[in-house]
């Protein structure tokens, strides 16, 4: 809470901005969900695959840092997307407690099939290409921010 609010102050939902990221992160997967029902996709599978998408052939570990998952979360996510032909996951040959991740053909071209979201929830968000680009900067930065403030806690 600021310094200048009262300490007695009561905030309600629509004051908190965890509440207005939180309740924004529900209504895209709404907006998310019946065009990856289409690509036989979760959003968290969709998330894992756009990673590998921009950078193919990574470990568990690079992956969950970059997706903020442990690993407990992601590998049951990775386990569906093997299932379903996406990708494969294999110990890595120079190093056996590393297990590599990469896409297959069904994966590398399900990237195509994807190719449009980016527009779709361009058009859903009522905002402009560069609201959207400001948008996510400040919304990185506050995640950066509170990571940080977590470590020192």
């Amino acid at each position: 809470m600021p310094k200048s609010a009262p300490a007695h102050a009561t905030l309600g939902l629509d004051d908190l901005i965890c509440f207005a990221v939180y309740s924004t992160g529900h209504a895209f997967n709404r907006v998310y969900k019946p065009l990856l029902e289409k690509l036989g996709l979760t959003y968290p599978q969709y998330l894992v695959m756009v990673a590998l998408w921009t950078e193919d052939d990574q470990t568990v570990g690079s992956l969950g840092d970059k997706l903020f998952l442990e690993s407990s979360t992601l590998t049951p996510l990775l386990k569906r997307l093997e299932g379903m032909g996406h990708i494969t996951r294999s110990r890595d040959p120079a190093d056996e407690r590393q297990v590599r991740v990469r896409l297959t053909k069904s994966g590398l071209s399900l990237q195509q099939d994807s190719d449009h979201l980016a527009g779709c929830i361009l058009s859903a968000t009522g905002l402009s290409l560069e609201d959207v680009l400001h948008l996510r900067a400040t919304v990185a930065k506050l995640r950066g921010n509170l990571h940080k403030a977590a470590l020192v806690e």
